[in-house]
């Protein structure tokens, strides 16, 4: 049966709900526990609530201190945190391998992602796969911008605003600019 916890950082109230088989939901820092707590039940995953910290199995606890210490601005490695990917289709299972191997502050464009995902071309579908990712920060799609260095989409609350706030936060170095694609306006 899955549990979920919601914990205050320096980023604000972050929600996570896991499994058996590892982590199934991360809902970025809100302002509020509520709308932690709002943002877990529209994932679907509102599952029973941890009430005390003390009570977290110790995987749960480690990664409640790592997004504690990413929220101070550490750098902080989430690829071995065990991820509950059930159901999830093999190109996106790629895609979210892929995006977890970058490093903090390093930044590619879906393209890019999707060529080290061993699906060239397959930019539109990369976005559309982080669009579904039930796990931001863990799997970091914050992390693939659009070609020209653009920000992209981004369907966590606060979309773009909430992008740009992680990306400044890792001091992210983005890749250059393509001129061609820096001239389109969308």
């Amino acid at each position: 049966m899955p549990l979920s916890f919601i914990f205050e950082t320096a980023l604000g109230f972050v929600a996570i709900s896991w499994g058996e088989r590892g982590l199934t939901r991360l809902v970025l820092p809100q302002t509020t526990r509520a709308a932690a707590e709002r943002g877990l039940a529209r994932t679907g995953a509102a599952a029973p609530p941890i009430a005390s910290e003390t009570e977290l199995p110790p995987e749960i606890a480690a990664l409640v201190a790592a997004i504690r210490r990413y929220a101070q601005g550490e750098q902080t490695d989430f690829s071995a945190v065990p991820v509950d990917l059930s159901g999830v289709d093999d190109f996106r299972r790629d895609i979210y391998a892929a995006a977890r191997r970058l490093e903090h502050g390093h930044v590619v464009t879906y393209g890019e992602l999707a060529a080290l995902a061993g699906h060239p071309g397959a930019a539109r579908e990369t976005g559309a796969a982080l669009g579904s990712n039930p796990v931001p920060l863990v799997i970091p799609c914050h992390r693939i911008v659009a070609a020209g260095g653009r920000l992209g989409g981004f369907s966590a609350p606060g979309g773009n605003a909430t992008k740009a706030r992680l990306l400044a936060h890792e001091r992210a170095r983005f890749p250059a600019a393509d001129p061609a694609q820096a001239s389109f306006a969308f």
